[in-house]
């Protein structure tokens, strides 16, 4: 099976199942819901993901699927990203079914001792038409200017889809999942006999290890936002990043990616350019459109949760086309929903097979 099987067939099939109607009737489209949904370790049995005896049974994999299906029926976004897809045709198959005629994936997990799959990788399905698709290849001479190897890759291959959204026509739909606060480097115990030699060995491989997960998930969103950045000033189309980002954007490792303005610079044409390149996050669009006295009501949600702690984890970043402040933009961010009553008020019967993070969607709103 090649990286995109499962993909050109979609596209050329979703083009006769689709009635014209439905694309070309922009009137119909005055809001565009988006969302990212991390499906955890979506594989369909017998395969077992990690290890031999992480199998879904016949039941559980229905109430995966189930629940799924629920959430696209009862949300019904118009564009998703998905993360930890294992099974990229069932997922296929699930989503047509739920009117979702596009389909997009262009990498496949890796697969031992025939039946043990691990490395999951990214999808994206649309209601719209997706024109183009490819991975993100990193910038070899970037990656050595930044100190990193020249092997350096994506932990995770980061899919870009170029959808034609209603009134903005050819837009870059971005979906990643950055390296996860995993350690990358485990520690050596085995030759050390005393439990305080043990006890430091297993400490100093947290700290050095969660550091090395941090640079390489930083260093995968600056690579990124380069190539976003490159693709922007030469095709102009808007921007859409979503997905798991296995980190808050607030504590400095991908604040980055929302860079705001251009730092001591006080040239106001040059700081209005730099706005047409800068990525927004869609909860601050939120807000922002809301009045003083909502403002002050509205806290945001963590979408992951783990042991005590919770965090945000899961986002929408978009470009200056869905900033209401922008006076060139076509949509606002109307709304913004965390799913999240599987994490913090599960019921088993329903919420068993769910996924361990929120899902997080939002609508933009056509501007008047």
């Amino acid at each position: 099976m090649s990286n995109n099987s499962v993909l050109t067939p979609s596209i050329n099939e979703a083009n006769s199942l689709l009635p014209n109607s439905e694309v070309s009737n922009e009137v119909a489209y005055t809001k565009i819901k988006v969302a990212t949904f991390n499906l955890f370790n979506y594989l369909a049995p017998p395969d077992a993901f990690y290890d031999f005896d992480r199998i879904y049974s016949v039941q559980q994999w229905q109430k995966k699927q189930q629940w799924i299906t629920t959430y696209l029926t009862t949300h019904q976004p118009d564009v998703i990203g998905f993360q930890e897809v294992f099974s990229a045709e069932s997922l296929q198959a699930l989503v047509k079914e739920a009117g979702y005629q596009y389909f997009a994936v262009i990498d496949l997990p890796t697969v031992i001792d025939d039946f043990i799959y691990r490395d999951p990788v990214v999808a994206l399905a649309s209601k719209f038409p997706i024109k183009a698709i490819s991975s993100v290849a990193v910038d070899t001479e970037l990656a050595l200017q930044l100190g990193l190897t020249a092997d350096f890759s994506f932990s995770r291959k980061v899919l870009r889809a170029t959808i034609e959204l209603p009134h903005i026509g050819d837009s870059d739909c971005y979906v990643v999942h950055f390296k996860s606060k995993r350690a990358s480097w485990q520690a050596q115990t085995d030759k050390l006999t005393s439990l305080e030699g043990n006890v430091l060995q297993q400490f100093k491989a947290q700290v050095a290890g969660g550091w090395a997960s941090s640079v390489q998930r930083g260093s995968e969103a600056t690579l990124l936002m380069m190539k976003m950045l490159e693709r922007r000033a030469k095709k102009g189309n808007a921007m859409i990043l979503m997905g798991d980002f296995n980190n808050p954007l607030s504590d400095g490792i991908l604040a980055h990616l929302v860079t705001p303005n251009l730092l001591f610079n006080n040239d106001q044409t040059q700081q209005k350019l730099v706005k047409f390149y800068a990525l927004r996050d869609a909860w601050d669009l939120y807000k922002d459109n809301q009045s003083a006295d909502a403002k002050v009501l509205l806290t945001r949600a963590a979408t992951h949760y783990f042991g005590q702690g919770s965090s945000v984890l899961d986002y929408i970043l978009l470009s200056s086309e869905f900033d209401a402040a922008d006076q060139s933009s076509y949509f606002e961010v109307s709304d913004y929903t965390n799913t999240d009553k599987h994490l913090i008020n599960p019921s088993f019967d329903i919420d068993g097979e769910s996924t361990d993070h929120a899902v997080v969607s939002i609508a933009l709103t056509l501007r008047q």
